[in-house]
């Protein structure tokens, strides 16, 4: 995957370089105000990585912990010992590492009374990463300290930052091959946070300075799925989605984008999917842009698993689809009832707690609940009167029917097991196994309270519609023997609610286009 490079940036983008947020933050604690002085003196025109030094003051040993608390960007801390105290400089160490938990920050206490607090002492029982007496701290040897100890949180936290990212990564990874939106966006961001890691880059100030993206796209739409730095705001991300969109569409180097900005081609099929784009503050060597091209390709393959995922839940929802369309055609009394028991099984499942996720599933197998009575003929199916005992027991053969045509696709599984026993009752006195009805999917027994509700408010051949409130009252006089008592409470409570108001609607519609029952012929 080949990276393009922007070459000649409009000047406003680049006035982040020098601004404090991208300046290494440097802390001096000491009492003596001419010592902070000379510090500062001697490290005047300091610079490292293309970055100034921010030094911060502190008078004592509280106000330092003050400011540490009210900021976690500070790379190095010189700490004189003897302030408040005669340790105080070694109890704000001490605070520093064990109250604030900050384990990046470089620690390197300067001394003038090295008697109070003995070097080898104090690295034996200090988490510190220096010791200087202030007489032996030139000039050049403060720079030379500073600048190390710069070096190693730099280092440090770049390892720390590959961890992170790392870690999104591995979170996301189980969940690539039955991917969702979530996991998919966790493991973009993921992979986001290693690019910046791995390239000693950051969006928190510490390395060089970094905004990041990833996008896809859809529709040749560019859209926003990870982002660090100042990217991570919808209107950052507007300025250069259309520069980007053309450099990977195209192959044309940008040239609006910031100097020695980076857009990165996410391929699926050799085909442009989206892509990602950096802004580091210098220009990236070999082993870096080949990094990022090998995290690029991991991108384009969960692209390419999202592709195949939502391929096949095409072709899932087709299938019922069909299935669905086939039963309303045997009996388009029924049609717009499917389509009911849909809506009221996703609520229903909602209100007990199942994710969205779930109750789309559950709602999506309902829709084949009567598939069954594809097998039974016209005549009795749609027989305008009661029927005998023997076209009785036909009907409810369906139920095996249905069985019959689900059994043998385990993505069908929940299809079948409400197709086969949404009329087993809660006592074990329904059919066709005459089993407790606890003992099936819990769709199932969403399925067989909200199937008889909609039936009993619905017109049929053989019967007037009930009216809401008396179908709401058969299904409460049933709950604990025909139905499950937990379904029925949450079916009432979203009845009386109205969150059902708009499904009842679509069924009084259907009744007023349906021809009145007529007991003629009886």
């Amino acid at each position: 995957m080949k990276l393009v490079r922007a070459k000649s940036p409009p000047a406003e983008v680049d006035e982040v370089v020098g601004s404090t947020r991208h300046t290494w933050k440097l802390l001096v604690v000491d009492d003596e105000p001419d010592m902070r002085l000379i510090t500062r003196i001697n490290l005047k025109g300091f610079r490292f990585a293309d970055r100034d030094l921010e030094i911060i003051e502190a008078g004592s040993a509280q106000e330092a912990r003050q400011i540490l608390e009210s900021r976690s960007d500070v790379a190095v801390a010189l700490i004189d010992v003897v302030m408040e105290t005669d340790d105080a400089g070694l109890r704000l160490v001490e605070s520093i590492r064990k109250d604030l938990k900050n384990l990046m920050i470089r620690l390197i206490i300067r001394t003038g009374q090295p008697g109070l607090a003995p070097e080898r002492y104090v690295i034996d029982h200090y988490d510190i990463d220096d010791y200087k007496d202030k007489t032996e701290l030139t000039a050049t040897h403060l720079y030379t300290s500073v600048r190390s100890a710069i070096k190693s949180y730099r280092d440090i936290r770049a390892i720390d930052f590959n961890r992170i990212g790392l870690q999104h990564v591995l979170m996301a990874a189980p969940d690539i091959y039955r991917i969702s939106n979530r996991s998919l966006s966790q493991f973009f961001q993921g992979v986001l946070t290693q690019v910046v890691g791995l390239c000693n880059l950051s969006d928190g100030s510490f390395i060089s300075t970094i905004d990041g993206v990833i996008a896809t796209f859809e529709e040749r739409e560019a859209t926003l799925q990870a982002a660090s730095g100042r990217l991570d705001s919808l209107e950052r991300f507007e300025t250069i989605r259309a520069q980007c969109t053309q450099a990977v569409l195209t192959g044309q180097v940008p040239q609006l984008l910031r100097k020695d900005a980076y857009v990165v081609p996410l391929l699926v099929e050799s085909k442009p999917a989206g892509f990602i784009y950096i802004e580091p503050t210098h220009d990236l060597d070999p082993s870096d842009r080949a990094l990022i091209s090998m995290m690029a390709q991991q991108c384009s393959s969960a692209l390419e698993n999202l592709r195949l995922h939502v391929d096949l839940s095409l072709s899932y929802d087709h299938m019922i689809d069909v299935l669905a369309r086939i039963a309303e055609f045997k009996d388009s009394t029924t049609g717009s009832h499917i389509n009911r028991i849909d809506h009221y099984t996703r609520l229903v499942a909602l209100e007990l707690g199942l994710s969205v996720e779930e109750a789309a599933h559950m709602g999506q197998a309902s829709r084949l609940h009567d598939v069954g009575k594809i097998g039974i003929p016209d005549a009795i199916l749609c027989k305008p009167g009661k029927l005998t005992e023997a076209e009785y027991a036909i009907v409810q053969s369906h139920t095996n029917i249905g069985t019959a045509l689900l059994d043998h696709d385990h993505h069908l599984a929940t299809a079948c097991d409400i197709a086969t026993h949404h009329h087993e009752r809660w006592d074990g006195k329904g059919y066709p196994k005459g089993r407790p009805s606890h003992e099936f999917h819990l769709a199932t027994r969403i399925v067989s309270v909200i199937d008889v509700f909609d039936a009993l408010i619905s017109r049929r051949p053989y019967k007037e519609p009930w009216t809401c409130e008396d179908a709401a009252a058969e299904v409460q006089r049933c709950a604990g023997t025909q139905f499950d008592p937990t379904v029925v409470e949450a079916v009432l409570k979203l009845y009386r609610s109205g969150k059902f108001d708009t499904i009842i609607r679509s069924a009084q519609e259907q009744n007023l286009r349906l021809q009145p029952f007529s007991a003629a012929g009886l």
